[in-house]
């Protein structure tokens, strides 16, 4: 193990860990084979993630908080009307899912088991999300474009709606000729539901 020369650092030992799972999956990955492609003591890296645990929760929310973040712009992006906002935002999560599925697939299939491991993890990024479809659905109450009594009932309820889309249990459908034209008729009719009188 060659001593390292920069400061190792919270994000240092993620992007390590990423490619460590990457490379040996989820069942062979070790806390040592992250220390050894950082070129650090095992040691080290609970310094800075007390568990193998908390270093694989860690990993799972910076893989999931990617996603959020694109999602929070378009969310707080006040350019554009409610409607058009909710329809960018879906869409947005859709092809964020299916270019994480389709472009690595190894990858996903580890942050599948990781995200079965890491419930809380999944739980704040679920309430994160359907926060930020809550702001748009307020949002497009107050201009008097969607009738919303609750915006996080509604927003709920159109996350669930559109689980097919975005819910990792349905990646093998992502890539059906027809899943763009079915995904496009769901957010429509969402839409349509939503619409003031």
């Amino acid at each position: 193990m060659a001593p390292t020369t920069e400061t190792l650092t919270a994000e240092r030992i993620l992007e390590a860990t990423e490619e460590v799972l990457r490379r040996h999956g989820p069942a062979k990955a070790t806390v040592v084979d992250v220390a050894r492609a950082l070129g650090v003591s095992h040691g080290s890296v609970y310094r800075h993630f007390r568990t193998k645990a908390a270093l694989r929760e860690a990993v799972t929310k910076r893989w999931l908080d990617r996603t959020s973040d694109v999602l929070a712009g378009i969310a707080a992006d006040e350019t554009r009307d409610p409607g058009t906002r909710l329809r960018d935002w879906l869409a947005a999560l859709f092809e964020a899912k299916r270019r994480k599925a389709g472009g690595d697939p190894e990858l996903f299939a580890t942050y599948m088991v990781l995200s079965q491991e890491s419930g809380a993890v999944v739980g704040e990024h679920i309430d994160d999300l359907t926060g930020q479809l809550a702001r748009i659905i307020a949002a497009g109450a107050e201009a008097g474009v969607f009738t919303a009594a609750d915006p996080q009932t509604e927003a709920r309820a159109v996350f669930q709606a559109t689980g097919r889309f975005h819910d990792p249990g349905y990646r093998a459908e992502w890539e059906r000729p027809e899943a763009g034209g079915d995904f496009a008729a769901v957010v429509e009719l969402l839409l349509r539901g939503l619409r003031a009188g």
